[in-house]
């Protein structure tokens, strides 16, 4: 019997067992994607170490994930050994009390669904059977799964009790896994680190004219050109005045990163927030940065980030503005980073400049962007310096050399 070992490094604080993509008896090939662990980063498939038969489960679904523990066994078999054994131990979902359908038709044949849509599923602990697919065939694509989450979360559904306590009517949405991680993490980096927030506020003229004069050529060359890929290049500029934000803190001492590497909050919509990172930004030119970004929240969206996408950041930047806030105070650090930017909407605002000489009102491309930082690693003077920085860069695009 051949052991399937849970990876000994993984990205996250806590690894569980999403969903088995084989059941018992099935037969496998060498690196055939058998289960996926979740963690609160990421989700990750486990392929199998060898082919043969599944032969045993030993953790189902929802269960702890250990670093370097047995997920289940393989049984080796010759090539002319095919089809399915019997089953030698439960199927994955039989130990699951009390849900709401039968999990096993996710990987029912006849309903042919996509890895992601599974996922889905899974996740949100829907039945494929009271989805109606809009894909080819009547498949259920990912958009029909996304719209029956929505429709979960906005009015109750069959087999949810609606309630009016004190006159207030309301109805239970249960949390899905990447919520409750998200709760933990947020919980656990403000226990940890005292927050402070300063704001400055930058004008995004330079910036808007560079791209416009370049964003067409690139596009022919296959890079998208986006503010965020200036955002995230005037940070490793930024970094050069107060290295002590790219660190981490230890009990006795302070750890400072030569390796700028930023993680970009991407919005998963309903699903939560994925932190795919681009590592050793200080290496990297514009283009190289664009290039990169791109990549990264193009396998975020599709739900094909691997541990390495989301490991070894070092900073963090939250574009909240993209969804319309104009700030946010304070926005929660990456633990066990230092500080987190937060970039709020861009909007043209009135500004009083001074031009020849003399005061005039102008209107500009303006967003508030605040850095909060981990008060322990820093104080106000370099949060003030790195910020100074950073609207200095954006401001006089493109920097000197």
């Amino acid at each position: 019997m051949i052991d399937i070992i849970v990876p000994i490094e993984q990205e996250g604080t806590q690894a569980v067992v999403r969903s088995w993509l084989k059941a018992v008896g099935d037969r496998v090939e060498i690196n055939d994607p058998l289960v996926e662990l979740e963690t609160d980063k990421v989700a990750v498939e486990v392929p199998a170490p060898a082919a043969g038969i599944l032969r045993e489960i030993m953790l189902h679904t929802d269960a702890e994930a250990v670093p370097g523990a047995v997920l289940g066994r393989i049984a080796p078999v010759g090539k002319e050994e095919s089809g399915r054994a019997e089953p030698v131990e439960a199927l994955p979902f039989e130990a699951d009390q009390g849900q709401s359908f039968d999990k096993s038709r996710v990987r029912d044949p006849e309903l042919r669904l996509s890895p992601a849509v599974k996922r889905a599923l899974l996740q949100h602990d829907l039945d494929p059977k009271l989805i109606e697919g809009t894909g080819r065939d009547g498949r259920i694509t990912r958009a029909d799964v996304d719209e029956a989450v929505e429709q979960a979360t906005t009015r109750p559904t069959e087999g949810v009790i609606a309630r009016s306590d004190g006159g207030i009517a309301s109805h239970d949405v249960p949390h899905d896994r990447m919520r409750l991680r998200i709760a933990e993490n947020m919980l656990g980096s403000v226990t940890a680190a005292p927050h402070v927030t300063a704001m400055f506020e930058a004008d995004f003229s330079a910036i808007i004219a560079h791209r416009a004069a370049h964003k067409d050529a690139w596009a022919k060359k296959g890079v998208k050109l986006t503010y965020t890929a200036y955002i995230v290049a005037a940070c490793a500029e930024a970094m050069k005045v107060a290295p002590a934000i790219n660190s981490r803190w230890h009990d006795d001492r302070l750890e400072l990163y030569e390796d700028i590497n930023i993680g970009v909050g991407t919005a998963l919509g309903e699903k939560g927030l994925i932190v795919p990172v681009l590592r050793q930004v200080q290496r990297l030119n514009l283009k190289g940065i664009a290039a990169g970004l791109e990549s990264l929240v193009e396998k975020a969206r599709k739900e094909k980030l691997i541990s390495a996408d989301v490991k070894g950041g070092t900073f963090t930047i939250s574009n909240h503005g993209v969804s319309g806030s104009l700030f946010a105070t304070p926005i929660i650090i990456n633990q066990p980073q230092s500080a987190i930017l937060g970039v709020g909407k861009l909007e043209k605002r009135v500004v009083v400049r001074e031009v020849g000489g003399q005061d005039a009102i102008l209107i500009r491309p303006m967003a508030y962007v605040s850095l909060t930082i981990d008060h322990r690693v820093v104080d106000g003077h370099q949060t003030n310096a790195w910020l100074s920085r950073f609207v200095e860069v954006l401001e006089g695009w493109p920097p000197a050399s």
